[in-house]
């Protein structure tokens, strides 16, 4: 995934990984957008990681973040719907 989300691929937009926010550390982020792209693996089906997942959500978008949420699978097998997150939160925000 971040071979394809690096240097600005997805129409000039920026993207970090494993980038901290608050006393987190999400998956990805594009700063420019304050979108949050969480990738979840089989990990996330944890009860104990499943019950966090919407804490971190919620105190991620109290900081001002978007957070959008894909499987594993998803972000694997149908990645242009990263791309399209990153395009629709471009869209709200008239960058695009």
């Amino acid at each position: 995934m971040w071979e394809r989300l690096r240097g600005g691929a997805v129409e000039g937009f920026k993207v970090r990984r494993q980038y901290e926010i608050g006393p987190f550390v999400v998956d990805f982020a594009c700063v420019r957008l304050r979108l949050v792209i969480e990738i979840d693996g089989g990990v996330h089906e944890r009860d104990d990681v499943g019950l966090r997942d919407p804490l971190r959500q919620t105190e991620t978008r109290a900081l001002g973040w978007t957070v959008v949420r894909f499987t594993n699978d998803t972000a694997l097998g149908e990645p242009w719907r990263i791309d399209d997150a990153i395009r629709d939160r471009a869209r709200v925000l008239g960058l695009l």
